[in-house]
């Protein structure tokens, strides 16, 4: 049954998110909110809101090892999986691009999350640091894509601006309640397993959960790298483990207290920020991410995950 808690939880999830975006999006456009400030705010909010789910029902019930091993894992996994996969299959052409502002703003919220981390627990003030970082993230965005309107020319995953409102209603309301109902199967699926198998919660939420709500990210980079868009393919990267660390954690810790499980301060927030150091090749020298780089990223996935079960 935990096994069924979990991939129902899963599927929720990924389909819960996928309409709630669907819906907002359409809202936003509907109600005249530009396409940019929507791909901006909106976009980044509802892809993230499986992981922002799951981390504020896992703190809720006392489990910080997977709310916070959830988006410590995903960063990971969104680097070395979620590139990795892609360049497997089709070069993504990051010579192409220039991320590198990006790149420094996803660096710097890496390093103030360690950095509270290590003057933990997370509470409500750690919280709105966090959230303070969000907002200036999101207005650098909007003012640097303002400068440069051909950033402007987003595609809003095939948004429908002229959807009636009771379908949006519906894909939103639907959209919630999947997120809700998923994350809550998804948590007490994976808590459940980890007893049941002598695993730390920690490690649960640094694998199964991290990859579970890494999917929609995963979904979107192959079909970036398909479609030959490596700016979507990175950037979908680099926006949501910022987003992740400012805004999920940053909601969370306001709502619920966390204490830091050793494991994370002793070894997994290293490896985060040293397989961030990872992508200063690709960005900063323009190299491109070939099936070597992939083979190499997903190799480093697969060893990161051994040494975790071992």
């Amino acid at each position: 049954m935990d096994l069924l808690y979990v991939a129902g939880g899963l599927a929720l999830l990924v389909f819960g998110g996928d309409g709630l975006v669907k819906g907002a999006v359409a809202l936003a456009l509907r109600l005249g909110i530009p396409a940019l400030i929507v791909g901006l705010t909106v976009v980044a909010f509802g892809t993230s809101a499986p992981e922002l789910l799951v981390s504020i029902q896992a703190a809720l019930k006392g489990q910080a090892g997977i709310a916070l091993g959830n988006v410590v894992g995903s960063n990971i996994a969104n680097i070395l999986l979620i590139l990795g996969l892609p360049a497997l299959i089709t070069t993504i052409h990051t010579s192409q691009i220039d991320t590198r502002r990006g790149y420094l703003v996803m660096m710097a919220a890496s390093l103030l999350f360690a950095a509270l981390c290590f003057v933990g627990p997370l509470t409500w003030w750690h919280g709105l640091i966090l959230l303070a970082g969000l907002a200036l993230s999101i207005w650098d965005n909007i003012r640097q894509a303002r400068a440069h309107r051909a950033a402007a020319e987003v595609d809003l995953l095939g948004a429908d601006d002229h959807m009636p409102f009771w379908k949006i209603a519906a894909f939103i309301l639907l959209g919630l309640v999947g997120l809700a109902v998923g994350a809550n199967l998804l948590v007490e699926g994976a808590v459940n397993i980890a007893r049941a198998l002598g695993v730390s919660e920690t490690v649960i939420g640094l694998t199964l959960v991290a990859i579970g709500t890494s999917l929609p990210e995963l979904v979107t980079s192959v079909m970036a790298a398909f479609r030959k868009q490596a700016d979507v393919a990175i950037g979908n990267v680099i926006g949501s483990n910022t987003f992740n660390l400012l805004s999920i954690l940053g909601v969370t810790a306001v709502i619920a207290p966390m204490q830091v499980p050793a494991q994370i301060l002793g070894f997994d927030l290293w490896v985060m920020l040293a397989v961030s150091l990872l992508l200063v090749p690709f960005i900063y020298f323009r190299r491109d991410i070939g099936k070597l780089a992939g083979v190499l990223l997903t190799g480093a996935y697969i060893a990161y995950m051994t040494v975790l079960i071992a």
